[in-house]
């Protein structure tokens, strides 16, 4: 029983990075342009790299491929994009607070991910 809740544990955590990198692709260019508006060099070849990231690590994750390098490169992608993109310390009022929330939520997933890449 502990092994099939592992098991879903890990396709939801990796399924849900998955499912964001394929999104990410499909709004491509309003993505970008929102990359660009936050002055991140390269946004394009950037959202590339990081929702392909997310794409592959994550079915790694969900199906267990190199699973514990898997998890911590989808560490390494969550940390780099919540700083460039949750940077709530920039803002003030309403939107400090759902940039922050936000982060605070990536931290829990950060957590989890810390959890999915030690062996079991």
């Amino acid at each position: 029983m502990v092994g099939l809740i592992h098991m879903l544990g890990f396709v939801l955590l990796g399924g849900v990075f998955a499912w964001a990198g394929a999104g990410h692709f499909l709004k491509f260019r309003t993505i970008a342009g929102q990359l660009a508006e936050r002055r991140l060099p390269f946004p394009a070849v950037l959202l590339a790299a990081g929702s392909s990231v997310e794409i592959v690590a994550g079915l790694c994750l969900a199906t267990g491929m190199a699973r514990p390098y898997a998890a911590l490169a989808l560490v390494v992608f969550t940390v780099v994009a919540s700083v460039m993109m949750l940077d709530f310390w920039h803002y003030s009022g309403p939107e400090r607070q759902g940039l922050r929330s936000a982060f605070t939520i990536n931290i829990a997933v950060i957590g989890g991910l810390l959890l999915a890449s030690s062996p079991h």
